[in-house]
Formats: C-alpha cells, structure tokens, sequence
C-alpha cells in the first residue's frame, strides 16, 4: 500500500514506473495502516448496510465468480463462459485527515478487473479500469458500486453486474440462492496473528442474463458466487499470497478453501475454509482439516510465471477426495497485479459417493515484479476514453497516454493525468496535482 501513498495526489509529478510493470501483491494488501479501523472481533452482518462500503477500512472488494451457458444446452450453437469481475476500494486517508480542497481530491481510489473464459473458443480475456473516488468517476454506496460504465447495482435483489470491453462484455441479474454465510468466526476472517479482515459469501445464486462476444450477443444463464471482504492490513509481513478454492459441488453443496502460502512456500496455519451444506448448514475448517496437493504446473508463455495447475483436495472429516481442474491452462491476468484466477471443473467423491462440480480457483503471489511480454491483443486494443467531466476541458493525448488540462485548474498547465489509462501506466493516476 506504500505505492498509493508515494502517488498521492498533492505532488505535482510522481516518477512513472517502467512500461509493462505490475505491482506486487504485498503492495497493496501490506504496509502501514495507521489512522484506519481493523478488524479485531466478531460482529453481527447487517442487510443492506453491510453490502456497501466500510470507509473506516483501508481495503475491500466486490468478488463475482460465475459458470454461465446458453439457455438452450441442446442447440448445436450452445457455448460456455466463466465469468469475474471484482471491484476493489483501497482507501488513501485514514477517515481523520481531510483530503484537499480541490474537486479532484479523493479519498479512496477504485481498481475493477473483469475477465471472461470462453470456453468453446479456447480463448480467455482480461480487463483491468481504475479511478479516483472524485468527480462521479468511482465510488460505492449500500446500493452501487461502480468505476465508469461497469457497475455493480443493489440489493435489493436482484444484483446487477455489468462491464464491456473491446471483445466480451456482460450484463447479468443474480438472484438471491442460498442464504449468506459468515466466514471465519462470526465474519472474523484472521488472516495472521496481526491481521484480520470481515468477510462472508453468498455461494450459489441463479444467474441469467446476457454475455456479448464479439459482435454476438448471448442468453445465458448459470450460478454465480459473491465474496464480501474488508479489512486494514490482510498479508503479514512473512506471507507470500494465498491459493483460493470456491468450489459448487452437485446436489447444491459449496465448499471454500484458502491455503495462505509464506514465502518459504509453507502453508501458513491461519489457512482455513467452510463447508456448506445443502440446506445451508456449515462447517468451519482450520488450516490442520484440510489437505492439498499440486498434482500439475503450468507456466505462463506472457509473464514466465509458474502457477499450479492441477490439484488434488482433501477433506477427512468429509470423506472429501476431489481432483480439480483447469477448464483452460491460461487464466492468467496480466495486469496491474498478475495472478491466475480462472474457471475449474470439480470430479471425485463425497461421502463415498461420486460427485462432480464446477468453481474457480484464485492463485496470487506467485508473480514477481518486473516487466513481462505482454498480450498482443490486450497491448494493442484501444485506450479508454476519459470520462466527461463536469467542467469543459480541453483534452491533448499523446503517445504517453497523457493528458492535459487547461481550464481545470484555470490556465495552469500543471499536468492532470488520464483517468482511465492502459495497464502500462496505471500508476499515473495517482500523480494528479489536486490541492
């Protein structure tokens, strides 16, 4: 998190990083939190309240998972998708200091990632927008969440996910499935003897909708998965990243495991996960009740990074042996932060029975700092448009992915950067000279 501090608006230039850069995961979940509530006990979730933003915190996020088909399994044209997007809050100021008077201060600033696995194409698509919590850009409230045209709106229920990018887009309704589930103890989540975030998940809930690729709309529908996570200070010091597993089991039954990796690449004991029967009932599940053992690796040809890719899950008190999937090698996203998150195919037995199922698995900390080889499509797909500001500006890109503005500040030529901005430069947003 020291990275947004080093950003932040109120010095008139910042050094960019290097073109196709990425930052670490440490950078943002990590560092100082002073000035910020923490998570420190178990509290009670309230409806609607608690699906909005928790200011008081410096991290938070949004996470949608899906599995979506055509609506008509029979038809020879029926297709597949996986589908995430998550919206991320990182909080700039602690709630005691007060932000500058300029119009394009902020508080906090919003990062989206949107991805989508096409699976009859073999092809898989990742999209990344940031923006400041100012001028209508970003922001979040009980009701929407939002950074530009992707949007996160309600409850009330249905929600509604929409985002478009050059090849995929999605405008989905989830309905209310499964009753939400507090994870940890009581919502408390602890993460390391230090840190602890509140969190908890709504892990099967009807999905339908439509998913754009290309120049062809689809009707689809499927089940998707809703993490809720805010905290201030998720990594400790001595932790590397985290293996995610939410998997949707037939027979309506969801298990969620997450193996906190340190850097010496042990399991850390605050790893931990919950069980989810069909009726709803649960089982909590420490870091020693559950096993998992990578059966595969796969390397990245974009970044060099080596990811796990095959895995077998283990749960004795369940009689739990499952064999997880990839549904495509390449999940990676490339982006400000690299990490594999992506679609999986579930097989095994439960109970001494078979059973199957779907998921999605969430890989960070594997990938280091530094500059990959970059998507040749996602490199060359256009710049976003800036956003319309509410005051007229006079608006010069140029090959830097800039811009300046010359009434904004009225006649200074101070630069002002883009808003929205390809990956290379993402940091860039946080140059801005608002006092």
């Amino acid at each position: 998190m020291e990275w947004l501090r080093r950003w932040w608006p109120g010095r008139d230039e910042a050094p960019p990083p290097a073109p196709g850069t990425a930052w670490r995961l440490s950078d943002l979940l990590g560092g100082d939190t002073a000035g910020f509530a923490r998570a420190e006990r178990p509290r009670p979730f309230e409806f609607p309240r608690d699906h909005g933003p928790h200011e008081a915190f410096r991290t938070e996020w949004w996470y949608f998972t899906g599995h979506l088909r055509t609506r008509d399994p029979a038809a020879e044209a029926a297709r597949e998708f996986g589908y995430q997007l998550t919206f991320f809050r990182f909080g700039l100021l602690p709630p005691a200091v007060a932000p500058g008077p300029s119009r394009w201060a902020a508080r906090h600033v919003y990062m989206a990632h949107f991805a989508v696995t096409d699976l009859a194409a073999k092809r898989f698509r990742a999209y990344e927008r940031l923006g400041r919590g100012a001028l209508g850009i970003a922001g979040a409230s009980a009701e929407r969440v939002w950074i530009d045209a992707w949007s996160l709106s309600g409850p009330p229920w249905p929600l509604r996910l929409r985002a478009t990018a050059p090849e995929y887009g999605i405008d989905l309704r989830l309905h209310a499935g499964k009753p939400v589930v507090a994870q940890g103890e009581g919502g408390l989540s602890r993460k390391s003897e230090h840190a602890a975030s509140y969190y908890y998940s709504a892990s099967r809930l009807p999905t339908r909708g439509r998913v754009r690729a290309g120049e062809r709309e689809y009707e689809v529908r499927g089940e998707s998965w809703w993490d809720r996570e805010w905290g201030s200070g998720t990594l400790a010091p001595e932790q590397a990243g985290w293996d995610w597993f939410a998997l949707q089991l037939e027979g309506g039954r969801e298990l969620m495991v997450y193996r906190l990796r340190r850097k010496d690449g042990s399991p850390d004991p605050y790893s931990a996960g919950r069980w989810i029967g069909a009726g709803g009932g649960t089982l909590p599940l420490g870091a020693s009740d559950f096993a998992i053992e990578v059966l595969d690796e796969w390397r990245s040809p974009h970044t060099g990074t080596a990811y796990p890719a095959r895995w077998r899950l283990r749960v004795p008190s369940l009689d739990a042996d499952l064999e997880i999937v990839p549904r495509l090698p390449d999940q990676e996203l490339v982006l400000s932060v690299r990490y594999w998150e992506g679609a999986v195919s579930v097989a095994g037995t439960l109970s001494g029975e078979p059973v199957t199922g779907l998921g999605y698995v969430e890989l960070t900390g594997y990938a280091a700092g530094g500059a990959p080889q970059r998507r040749r499509d996602a490199s060359r797909r256009p710049a976003a448009r800036v956003p319309q500001c509410r005051r007229p500006m006079r608006l010069r890109m140029g090959r830097t992915c800039r811009s300046i503005c010359t009434s904004a500040r009225r006649g200074s030529k101070k630069p002002i950067t883009r808003l929205s901005t390809p990956t290379s430069r993402i940091p860039r947003i946080f140059s801005a000279t608002v006092s």
